[in-house]
C-alpha cells in the first residue's frame, strides 16, 4: 500500500474526480457512493486532507475526525437508515482491510448486517510478515 499522495485515488476524488454520486461536499470532506458497494447503501466519507491511515492521525486531526463521523451520522439520517441501523467503519492497515492509503469512513446499511465481517484467513492464506 503506497502512500504517494500525488497518485492517491481519494485525493483525486476530493479534487473533483468522483465517478459516483457526491452525497456531500464541503471544504474539508467529500462523501461519495462506493463503486464496489458491500451493502445496498455504502458511502465513503473522505477527508480532503491526505491522511494515509488512522494509524498516522495526529493530534491536530481530532476535530476533522469528529466532523467525518458526524457527517456519517447525518448521511445515515438523510439516506433513511438511521432508524433501522447502520455500520460506520474505518479500516486500518493491511490486516484491517485497508486497501486505499487515504483514511476514509465506510457508512454501510440498507439491509441487516451480520455481526461477523467475514471468516478469518487460514494460516496458509495469511500474508507473510517479516520477522526482522
Amino acid at each position: 500500500m503506497s502512500d504517494d499522495k500525488n497518485n492517491c485515488v481519494f485525493c483525486g476524488v476530493a479534487n473533483g474526480g468522483a465517478v459516483t454520486p457526491v452525497r456531500y461536499e464541503d471544504d474539508e470532506m467529500i462523501a461519495v457512493d462506493n463503486i464496489e458497494p458491500a451493502t445496498p447503501i455504502h458511502v465513503l466519507v473522505i477527508p480532503k486532507k491526505h491522511i494515509s491511515s488512522l494509524a498516522t492521525v495526529e493530534e491536530g486531526d481530532q476535530l476533522l475526525l469528529g466532523k467525518l463521523i458526524y457527517r456519517a451520522k447525518l448521511l445515515a439520517e438523510e439516506l433513511n437508515i438511521a432508524e433501522t441501523g447502520y455500520r460506520v467503519s474505518i479500516n486500518v492497515g493491511k490486516w484491517g482491510g485497508q486497501i486505499m492509503p487515504h483514511l476514509h469512513i465506510h457508512l454501510l446499511g440498507g439491509a441487516p448486517l451480520s455481526t461477523h465481517l467475514r471468516e478469518f484467513l487460514t494460516e496458509a492464506e495469511l500474508p507473510q510478515v517479516a520477522t526482522e
